[in-house]
């Protein structure tokens, strides 16, 4: 009996190593994680542009929403690269595979491949299943053979299986073989509890291959921050079926990381396991899935974190400057990644004159100019700016230096901001800005939710008579520090304003003792970059 309701894609991977994604399952399961099935959905496009061969989606019939993604994932989706994955148990003790309805919504789901998951420890067998181990054998042979039968292409995932593995070596081996006799295709070992070290897992992984010759794959967590690694290590051993998340998504800790996976596969394997040209879709990719799950894309993630391939020391510099790949293991552009260079104290000449081909400045041929923004940055880093994260308000004063003059569109008079607060509670916040711009002199005030934004408001409605290009302008992202000192609330404050102009964002920094003048500051070198970006040449 064939009942596969989805046909291969068109343009699926080759079968010989498999790249299997467990984000919509495992992943959601870290916590601050919670999808939508239009998020899984969406996910599931993600990961299919990128090329992965197998996406498993979660458990059809053990919750209402993984069932009815399975549903509208038939419907609405063509996948192009990937195999769609339903995951589930073997079937429960004492029951027939036919008549266990969690197996029956397996077959139900249409998903052409499926992921059981199979107790491999003795101990979790006898107390968690509370069954024989002779019958877990049973429930793993029964439930292979049943989806086999319905045309299911079949995983079985050993769950526990390097803890078995070390508890009762000769247990934990029969599993697998009783998975792979019974017709799975891949029998995956699980370190579930992720306290495995990578010369574990390539002996344990290198004897089962051994003693079973079943085809192998690997399911690693990442509680000792060794996921990838073991990941690795697996492959080195005879693997040829990895389980991933993207962005190491995943319970506790999280998981075997995707992108750090596939892009060690490629590029220091050389194993092609995507489609071509679809590495350079690796930090999209990653950065696209961070914003449907709503989490910050990690900045230090390897490969794909805007500072993998960001160089701060001036000995780097100087060397990357002269060749990048001293300083870079690979070129970051195969993983669709970019070299940064960032501005600090410790910036040295290469650091300016790189930092400034990066924007479209030439300075090589001026040393005197590189050695004035060297030492004005180091002033001002010295007063608590800082330009690593604060690219736009580094340009602008790179500019005002190879120009002689500032990048100015407008010339405050005076700005105040007052905050009420009322007998009820509750709290006014309004902000006056007077101004002049192109000759004209304007009076501005509004209301906000607070000084800041009241500010930002009353800027915007001075301004945007004479600049419309500043409609598109929303603020993004606003952070307050308050840096080390001995003032106390006199401290100097540093803000970093993030702007947006719908087709990029931009960052700025302000420092002042009053965190309101700092905003200002912050604020006003993100409507001057905004201008600049939009073409607006600046008025004396």
């Amino acid at each position: 009996m064939t009942d596969t309701l989805t046909d291969a894609p068109e343009a699926a991977p080759s079968d010989a190593f498999h790249v299997f994604d467990t984000t919509l399952r495992d992943g959601a399961q870290r916590e601050g994680i919670n999808l939508t099935v239009a998020d899984k959905l969406t996910i599931a496009r993600h990961l299919d542009d990128f090329g992965v061969g197998f996406i498993e989606g979660g458990w059809p019939g053990a919750n209402p929403r993984d069932t009815d993604f399975f549903r509208r994932a038939r419907e609405e989706i063509t996948f192009r690269h990937a195999r769609l994955v339903a995951f589930g148990a073997t079937r429960k003790p004492g029951v027939r595979a036919e008549d266990d309805p969690q197996v029956a919504a397996l077959i139900a789901s249409g998903a052409p491949v499926v992921t059981v998951v199979a107790k491999a420890h003795d101990r979790h067998v006898e107390l968690a299943l509370r069954t024989t181990l002779d019958e877990n054998l049973a429930m793993v042979r029964d439930t292979v053979a049943h989806l086999r039968a319905h045309g299911r292409r079949v995983f079985v995932d050993c769950e526990h299986f390097f803890d078995g593995h070390r508890a009762n070596a000769a247990y934990a081996t029969e599993v697998v073989r009783a998975a792979h006799e019974a017709g799975a295709d891949v029998v995956v070992l699980c370190d579930t509890n992720g306290g495995m070290l990578p010369a574990q897992v390539a002996e344990t992984v290198a004897a089962v291959l051994a003693a079973t010759g079943a085809r192998l794959g690997i399911h690693a967590q990442d509680d000792t921050g060794c996921a990838v690694a073991n990941t690795l290590a697996a492959v080195d051993a005879g693997a040829t079926h990895v389980q991933c998340t993207a962005n190491g998504y995943g319970e506790r800790v999280g998981n075997a990381n995707l992108f750090p996976v596939v892009a060690a596969l490629e590029l220091k394997y050389d194993r092609r396991v995507l489609p071509p040209g679809k590495l350079t879709e690796t930090t999209r990719i990653s950065h696209a899935i961070a914003e449907v799950v709503n989490l910050t894309p990690s900045t230090h993630q390897p490969y794909v974190g805007v500072s993998a391939f960001a160089h701060k020391a001036g000995l780097h510099a100087s060397a990357i400057k002269v060749d990048p790949d001293l300083y870079q293991h690979i070129d970051p552009e195969r993983v669709g990644n970019t070299m940064r260079m960032l501005v600090s104290d410790m910036a040295g000449r290469a650091s300016i004159e790189l930092k400034g081909k990066e924007l479209g400045i030439d300075l090589s041929g001026d040393r005197e100019l590189v050695g004035r923004v060297v030492e004005r940055v180091k002033e001002r880093e010295a007063q608590g700016y800082t330009y690593e994260a604060a690219d736009a308000s580094f340009e602008l004063l790179l500019r005002q230096e190879v120009t002689g003059r500032a990048l100015r569109y407008y010339r405050v008079e005076s700005w105040r901001a007052i905050v009420e607060d009322r007998p009820d509670g509750t709290h006014a916040n309004e902000a006056t800005v007077k101004l002049w711009a192109k000759g004209e002199r304007i009076v501005a005030t509004a209301e906000g939710n607070g000084p800041v934004n009241a500010l930002d408001r009353a800027l915007r409605s001075a301004l945007e008579p004479f600049y419309p290009q500043l409609a598109k302008l929303e603020l993004t992202d606003y952070k307050v520090r308050i840096l080390e000192g001995s003032l106390g609330t006199g401290s100097i404050t540093r803000v970093l304003v993030s702007t947006s102009d719908q087709d990029g964002e931009w960052s700025t920094v302000g420092v002042a003792e009053n965190v309101i003048a700092a905003s200002w500051q912050a604020l006003d070198d993100a409507y001057a970059y905004g201008l600049w970006r939009a073409g607006v040449e600046p008025r004396e």
